[in-house]
C-alpha cells in the first residue's frame, strides 16, 4: 500500500461545510495561557499519543464495521494497538491490574482452548483492547480520589482578607504568610483572570497566580475603579446565612407547603374512598377564583358572575395564557357548582386565618390590581413559551455553571441547573446549593430537583421560589442511578403516577406563578413504555411542560432514542408543550424531530457535551469544521470561567481540571467535518483511530485519559505529583 503524504502538518480553518464561510466561534477570549494557540499546536507533537500503525489511502477501499463511523480513508489507522497507561490509576486498581495478569500468565494460553472457552483477547473486537480493560473506561462507584491540602497548609480566612482571627491560637490553619509562602506550589504563568476582570482576586496569596496581584511585602492589591464597575456581575442564587441557620436550626417557616400537601392528600384520599371523580376536576380546574393570591383568600362573598364578567370585559392581552371557564359553563358541568364554590373558598382557608368583613373592606381601598382580584390558579398558572428554544439539559458533574455559559455563547437559549436533591437543599449542605448558582447571562435558567416524597419536594419548591432567582423548576423522573431509584426518586416516581401528581399539585400549589415542569423517560423497563399514561395527568394537573427522553430507565443509553414513542407522548399531552430528547448531534437530527415527530422543542444533552457549537449549528443550519485552535480555545475559556466559580486557588484549579476531564471523556468523541468521510455524525457511532489534521487535533481525539491530562497541563499547569483520575461517565451508547 502507498502511504499518503502525512496530513499532520496541514493547517486547520474554521470553514463552513456548506458555503466556505469563515465563522468565530461567539465566545469570550480567555487568559488562562499566555502562550499562543500556535505555540501549543507547535509544541503538542512532542506530547500527542504515540499512533504507530499503517495509515490509510485514499484510493484502496477499506472496510467500514458495523457500529463505526466512517472516517476518510487517508486518516484512518488500520493496525494501530493500544496500549493500557496506569500512571494516572489509583494504588488499589494497579494492584487490581497485576493480579489479573498473574492470573493469566498462570492459566497459560492453552487453558481457555482446552476448556472450549475463547480468551478475553479473542473476545475483543478487531483492533480493541482486551476486555478487562474495558472497566477502566470509567465507573460512578469507588473512584479514586485525590489528596485535599490539609487544614495546617491553608493560609486563614481571616489573614487572607487582612483582618484578626476569632479563634486565635486555638485556629487549626496556617497564620504566617512567609511560611505559607515558602510551602506553596509555584505560581502558574499568565494573568489571574479573576483580577484581571473584576479588579480583584478573593483568594488573594492562596491564588496560583498571586505574583499578579500582590505587592512585595505580601499586601493584595485591589482596583478599586473596575471592582465598582463589575459588582452586578456576580452570581446569583448564593444560600444566605440567615436562612442557613434557618435551615440549620429547623426554624424556616413550611406551613404553606405542609397546609399544602395535607390539603392534596386529603382531597386524593376522598378521591379513593368512593367518589369516583377527582375533586381537582371541580375545584381547580374549573372554578373562577384562587386558592390563595397575595392579598389572601377572597371573601366567600365576592360576586361570582360579577367576577366572570370583569375579566370577561378586560383587554385579551390581560387574559394571555390563563384559561378561565365562566360560570354558565361550570353550571352545566355541574349542577351543585354553588355548593362545590362554597365548600372550596372555606377548605382552602388555612386554619389561622379567618376572614372577616371588616377585612374584605381594607383589602378593597385604594387602588386594586389585577393579581388581587384574580389570582392564578393552577390551571391558570403564566405558562413559560420555550416553544422552538434550543434547551440545554440538566447534566450532571458535566453540566456545571462554566460549562453552560459555554453554551450560552454558542446559542443555547435555557438552561437549567444540575440535579440537586430536595433533602440536601433542605439540610443547607453547601455542595448541593452550588449545583443551583445562576450567571446572570443565563436569561432563561431552571432548576431540577430530585425526590420521592411529597412533603420534601414540597418544602423545597417554597423553599427555592421564596429565596432563588428562577423562572421555572423541573422534576427530575429519568435519573437511572441505582441509589437514586432504591430510594423513590429519580425514574421509580413513573412507577408511582398516584404519587408523581401529589407531588407536583403539592408543589405548584405554593410556588406562586412559577411555572413546574417534568423530565420523564419511556418508562422503567424496556418494551413496557408508560410516558404516555402518565402525561395526561401531569397536563390536568397543571404542569406546563414535560420532556420526554426516548429510553427507559433499564436501557440507560444503550441503543437509539425511541422518537416514535416521544411522537406517541406529544400527542397525548396536547395541548401542553412536549419536548423531545435523545440522539440529536446535528442541525439534521433537529430538523428532523422537529418536522416529522410533533414536538414543540428539542432538548439536546449529549450532544451538546460532545460538541457545544451545536446550537451554532442549528441556528445557522450549517455543519461548522471547527479548527482544533477554535476548539483550544474553547476549553481555555472553560478554565478562565472555572476558575471564576471554583475558585483559583490550588483547590479551585484542581477542581477546574477535574471537571475538564470529565467533560473532555466526552468532548473526544467529536470527528471533525473535515475528517468525516460522509455528514452528519451518529451519536451512537464509535470513532474507530485515526489521526487529525494536525497534532492538536490528534492529541484531542484521543480516548485515552492520560492525553487528555496533557491537555489539562496545557491549560492549568502540571499535575500534582499524587494525581489519580478515572473518568465517571461509560460510553455505554457505544455498546
Amino acid at each position: 500500500m502507498e502511504e499518503q503524504p502525512s496530513n499532520m502538518e496541514k493547517e486547520e480553518t474554521g470553514t463552513n461545510a456548506k458555503n466556505g464561510a469563515h465563522c468565530e466561534p461567539p465566545i469570550k477570549e480567555g487568559v488562562a495561557d499566555s502562550q499562543s494557540v500556535q505555540g501549543q499546536e507547535s509544541k503538542s507533537a512532542a506530547i500527542s499519543p504515540e499512533l504507530k500503525g499503517s495509515r490509510g489511502s485514499g484510493e484502496t477501499p477499506v472496510t467500514r464495521k458495523p457500529g463505526y463511523a466512517p472516517i476518510k480513508a487517508e486518516f484512518l489507522l488500520l493496525d494501530y494497538k493500544p496500549k493500557l497507561q496506569t500512571k494516572y490509576l489509583s494504588a488499589q486498581v494497579k494492584e487490581q491490574l497485576d493480579l489479573d495478569n498473574k492470573k493469566k500468565d498462570e492459566q497459560g494460553p492453552d487453558k481457555d482452548e482446552s476448556s472450549g472457552k475463547r480468551s478475553a483477547s479473542e473476545l475483543a473486537p478487531e483492533g480493541q483492547p482486551p476486555n478487562k480493560v474495558a472497566k477502566l473506561k470509567g465507573r460512578n462507584k469507588q473512584r479514586p480520589g485525590n489528596d485535599r491540602v490539609k487544614q495546617k497548609d491553608r493560609l486563614c480566612p481571616a489573614i487572607k482578607d487582612e483582618r484578626e482571627c476569632s479563634f486565635g491560637d486555638k485556629c487549626k490553619f496556617n497564620h504566617s504568610k512567609e511560611d505559607f509562602m515558602a510551602n506553596k506550589l509555584p505560581d502558574l504563568e499568565g494573568p489571574c483572570y479573576n483580577f484581571e476582570n473584576f479588579g480583584f482576586c478573593k483568594y488573594s496569596l492562596a491564588c496560583r497566580f498571586a505574583k499578579n496581584h500582590t505587592t512585595e511585602d505580601l499586601q493584595n492589591v485591589v482596583d478599586e475603579e473596575l471592582l465598582e464597575k463589575t459588582k452586578s456581575e456576580k452570581h446569583l442564587n448564593v444560600l444566605e446565612s440567615d436562612v442557613r441557620q434557618k435551615l440549620w436550626k429547623k426554624k424556616y417557616d413550611f406551613s404553606k407547603a405542609d397546609q399544602m400537601v395535607k390539603k392534596v392528600q386529603r382531597d386524593f384520599r376522598g378521591q379513593e374512598e368512593g367518589s369516583g371523580k377527582s375533586n381537582f376536576g371541580k375545584d381547580d380546574m374549573k372554578t373562577v377564583g384562587p386558592k390563595s393570591g397575595p392579598t389572601g383568600d377572597l371573601c366567600a362573598s365576592t360576586d361570582k358572575k360579577s367576577i366572570s364578567n370583569t375579566c370577561d370585559n378586560r383587554n385579551p392581552g390581560d387574559c394571555s395564557g390563563a384559561e378561565v371557564v365562566s360560570v354558565k359553563e361550570q353550571n352545566a358541568e355541574s349542577p351543585d357548582s354553588s355548593k362545590l364554590e362554597s365548600n372550596r373558598l372555606e377548605s382552602q382557608k388555612p386554619a389561622s386565618v379567618t376572614t372577616t368583613a371588616s377585612e374584605c373592606e381594607k383589602r378593597t381601598v385604594g387602588h386594586i390590581t389585577d393579581e388581587e382580584l384574580f389570582p392564578l390558579n393552577s390551571r391558570e398558572k403564566v405558562k413559560i413559551d420555550l416553544k422552538n428554544k434550543l434547551y440545554l439539559a440538566p447534566l450532571t458533574t458535566v453540566g456545571n455553571l462554566p460549562f453552560r455559559r459555554i453554551c450560552k455563547g454558542l446559542g443555547a437559549e435555557v438552561t437549567c441547573g444540575e440535579m440537586a436533591l430536595a433533602t440536601q437543599l433542605l439540610q443547607a449542605k453547601q455542595s448541593e446549593w452550588s449545583l443551583l448558582k445562576r450567571h446572570p447571562c443565563e436569561d432563561i435558567f431552571g432548576m431540577q430537583i430530585c425526590g420521592g416524597y411529597p412533603d420534601t419536594m414540597t418544602r423545597c419548591a417554597q423553599l427555592l421560589t421564596e429565596t432563588c432567582d428562577l423562572d421555572f423548576i423541573d422534576i427530575n423522573c429519568g435519573c437511572p442511578i441505582e441509589l437514586i431509584f432504591k430510594k423513590g426518586s429519580g425514574s421509580a416516581l413513573m412507577g408511582k403516577a398516584t404519587k408523581l401528581e401529589q407531588i407536583c399539585r403539592s408543589m405548584m400549589g405554593v410556588m406562586g406563578n412559577t411555572p413546574l415542569t417534568v423530565k420523564l423517560r419511556t418508562g422503567v423497563f424496556d418494551n413496557k413504555n408508560i410516558a404516555h399514561n402518565i402525561i395526561p395527568r401531569l397536563r390536568d394537573a397543571g404542569v406546563s411542560l414535560v420532556t420526554v427522553h426516548g429510553r427507559s430507565r433499564e436501557q440507560r443509553y444503550t441503543r437509539q432514542a425511541d422518537w416514535d414513542y416521544i411522537t406517541q407522548c406529544a400527542t397525548a399531552g396536547a395541548p401542553m408543550p412536549v419536548f423531545g430528547n435523545g440522539d440529536v448531534l446535528s442541525f439534521e437530527d433537529a430538523n428532523l424531530h422537529m418536522e416529522t415527530h410533533g414536538v414543540s422543542g428539542i432538548m439536546i444533552a449529549r450532544g451538546a457535551l460532545i460538541k457545544p457549537w451545536i446550537f451554532t449549528e442549528i441556528k445557522e443550519q450549517r455543519h461548522w469544521d471547527i479548527s482544533s485552535s477554535e476548539r483550544f480555545d474553547l476549553l481555555k475559556t472553560y478554565t478562565n470561567y472555572g476558575m471564576e466559580h471554583w475558585g483559583s486557588d490550588h483547590q479551585g484549579v484542581e477542581n477546574t481540571r477535574r471537571f475538564l476531564l470529565e467533560w473532555l471523556s466526552f468532548l473526544h468523541r467529536y470527528i471533525p467535518v473535515g475528517v468525516l468521510e460522509q455528514l452528519p455524525q451518529r451519536i451512537n457511532e464509535r470513532p474507530p483511530y485515526y489521526v487529525g489534521r494536525n497534532d492538536l487535533e490528534t492529541l484531542m481525539a484521543s480516548a485515552n485519559c492520560a492525553d487528555w491530562i496533557k491537555i489539562t497541563e496545557m491549560l492549568l499547569g502540571p499535575v500534582p505529583p499524587t494525581f489519580k483520575f478515572l473518568p465517571k461517565h461509560k460510553a455505554n451508547a457505544y455498546q
